[in-house]
């Protein structure tokens, strides 16, 4: 045998468990129809929003931005890559949010990776929702800290674990604020009080709740009025910002932290200027109206209740992630192709992004959407789950 031999062999095993993952190609940019591999389709599958990706305002601030600063920073920003762009985004963020400040990464996943090594070690105890995201969970890994993972969404569970290690040098607690594959949303309003008993940090990784949540899209901690009791909040830019990056707001003096010992900002380039000038007019968009915001909501209000009248599992959703869970593998992926061949864009996740018994369909839905898009979705997937025996 070859000594890759044990590749092929993996990669057999995955097609054989309906695992091996086609990934599709887009050919436009990411609009409410997009074109991928070479057909007209209705995204409903990609995390734009606000319909930001496309967006004038954005893609004109990127053009100026290329003419008035080049196309790379060329190193890393604790050397010569920093630029003044960076400090703008970084400023209006912390504003945004109502933060004392803010620190900002090459993308959100790199964000956790930054964050939770820098502020924690082998001497400390995190804890860490079960149904946390990679990036929180690689994180974590790479802080050598103790993980205690604790029953999702269950203040009274953590609350226990906490008590077990009471004597932990640091203890921080972790979370996604909305969790990308079921849509619910995290109490960190109980969560926070049970951190303030047990003097531990928190930590909330906004992802999916940035420019969803609170007033405006500020986030959870602007939907639960927690400002200054939660310790960092993690943000990405790469979803209903619609461009790439992360960044962490919370408390000045972590974040001062951050930007003198996260490996991420020590060692890794900075982000793009055209990138970084489309997220400042992003946020500024958002500064000025909560239009698309409520759009978001509009659309995403009308299209689970049409799911849930044909009979459609959406699970425990409180957000615009709409899961349609199908409950096995291989019927999962078939309906992602019959949707898309009924001019659906609407992906199968399945193990082990979400457990075995629960592969589902996420939907994905956004401000650019028309009523017009929604009803054809609606008809399409009350089609193909007829068809499938799903509904």
């Amino acid at each position: 045998m070859g000594k890759l031999d044990f590749v092929e062999e993996l990669l057999q095993d995955l097609k054989a468990q309906n695992l091996y993952n086609t990934i599709r190609t887009i050919g436009s940019p990411m609009d409410a129809w997009i074109i991928v591999d070479g057909k007209r389709v209705l995204n409903m599958c990609a995390n734009n929003y606000l319909g930001f990706a496309n967006h004038p305002k954005l893609k004109e601030a990127a053009k100026k931005a290329i003419d008035e600063y080049g196309v790379g920073p060329t190193a890393v920003r604790s050397i010569a890559g920093t630029m003044d762009l960076h400090l703008e985004l970084e400023e209006k963020l912390a504003k945004f949010k109502k933060a004392e400040a803010v620190v900002s990464f090459q993308s959100g996943f790199v964000s956790n990776q930054a964050v939770i090594p820098t502020i924690t070690g082998p001497e400390d105890v995190i804890f860490s929702d079960e149904l946390n995201h990679a990036s929180i969970i690689d994180g974590c890994r790479l802080s050598k800290a103790k993980v205690v993972r604790y029953a999702h969404n269950d203040p009274a569970d953590l609350e226990a674990r906490l008590k077990e290690h009471a004597g932990a040098r640091r203890k921080l607690i972790i979370t996604d604020g909305v969790f990308s594959m079921d849509g619910d949303i995290a109490p960190m309003d109980e969560i926070v009080k049970v951190a303030e008993k047990y003097d531990a940090l928190t930590m909330v990784d906004d992802a999916h709740g940035e420019g969803v949540l609170g007033e405006g899209g500020r986030g959870i901690v602007d939907h639960f009025g927690l400002h200054g009791r939660v310790d960092i909040e993690i943000g990405t830019l790469s979803k209903a910002f619609g461009v790439v990056g992360g960044y962490a707001a919370g408390n000045a003096k972590i974040i001062e932290y951050l930007r003198q010992r996260a490996r991420p900002f020590l060692f890794s380039s900075a982000v793009t200027p055209p990138d970084v000038a489309a997220c400042i007019a992003a946020v500024d968009i958002l500064q000025e109206s909560d239009e698309l915001v409520k759009k978001l909501w509009s659309n995403a209000d009308y299209f689970k209740s049409k799911m849930k009248e044909l009979g459609f599992n959406t699970g425990q959703t409180q957000t615009p992630i709409t899961p349609i869970i199908i409950g096995d593998a291989a019927k999962a992926v078939a309906f992602s192709k019959a949707l898309f061949d009924n001019g659906i864009f609407a992906m199968s996740i399945t193990y082990p992004t979400v457990p075995r018994g629960t592969e589902r369909i996420r939907v994905m839905n956004s401000a650019i959407q028309s009523k017009e898009d929604l009803d054809f979705a609606i008809g399409v997937f009350e089609k193909v789950g007829k068809e499938l025996g799903v509904i």
